[in-house]
Order: C-alpha cells, then structure tokens, then sequence
C-alpha cells in the first residue's frame, strides 16, 4: 500500500482528483502538440500562430498539473 509523506493513505476523493489531474494533463498536452505539428488538422492559422497557440495548451497544462501536485494535503 502506498503512502504518502504523513503515513497516512490518501482519500478516495483526493486518489481519484490526482488521476483526474493526470489525464487532463495528459490529454491537453497532446492537444498542444497536435496543433503545433499535425499538418492535417487545418486549421486557418500561420505557423507561427500554431506555435503559440500549441505552446499555450501546454503551458496551461503544466500549470494545472503543478497546481495539482503542489496543493497541501490539509486543503482537502
């Protein structure tokens, strides 16, 4: 069994919000490389603004992770 830094297992609310977090993570970085180097999605952007755009998503990804990961165990 695994537990975390307080000895302590973690809450099926909190076990089932971090697997949450990890797929969202997961599948907007996905998204983000996609519109950044899938030629065929065709979308009426230049190159450059599929690279922000891109870059955003998994900017905003990692944040949204990060958060996740950094929240204190006694904010439940």
């Amino acid at each position: 069994m695994s537990l975390n830094r307080n000895n302590v297992q973690k809450s099926p609310k909190r076990r089932f919000l971090l697997i949450l977090g990890v797929v969202t993570f997961v599948c907007v970085s996905i998204l983000g490389v996609m519109i950044m180097f899938w030629d065929r999605l065709n979308l009426p952007l230049t190159q450059t603004q599929r690279y922000v755009f891109g870059a955003f998503f998994i900017i905003y990804a990692v944040v949204r992770f990060s958060r996740i990961i950094l929240k204190k165990d006694d904010d439940e």
